[in-house]
């Protein structure tokens, strides 16, 4: 089931004042980005954060699941739980690379 635009803006309004925060749809589903870092992925209206270790302590009481099949377990943040979601983000940040931008391949 495709996440919904309107919960991805909820999402996106609860992680206002952290940095600059912005959304990108992908392949029906949506990455959300902290200062360009990737840090939220948000999949049939559920959003997810990688299983870090900065993290265990904070979530160690959250589930897991897969995001997609095939995927690696990420913890299941609960979107109205503030507070927990915006230390989640914040910490993942820190730890999360920016992504290199890929070259395009021109053909000459």
């Amino acid at each position: 089931m495709a996440s919904s635009a309107d919960f991805v803006a909820y999402i996106c309004d609860q992680l206002e004042g952290l940095g600059a925060v912005r959304s990108r749809k992908m392949f029906g589903e949506y990455m959300v980005y902290l200062n360009d870092k990737p840090v939220l992925i948000i999949c049939g209206d559920r959003a997810m954060v990688k299983m870090l270790p900065c993290l265990a302590d904070l979530l160690k009481d959250r589930p897991a699941a897969p995001p997609y099949q095939g995927a690696k377990d990420h913890y299941v943040l609960d979107p109205d739980d503030r507070e927990t979601l915006r230390e989640a983000v914040r910490l993942a940040e820190t730890v999360t690379p920016v992504p290199k931008k890929r070259v395009k391949k021109g053909s000459d």
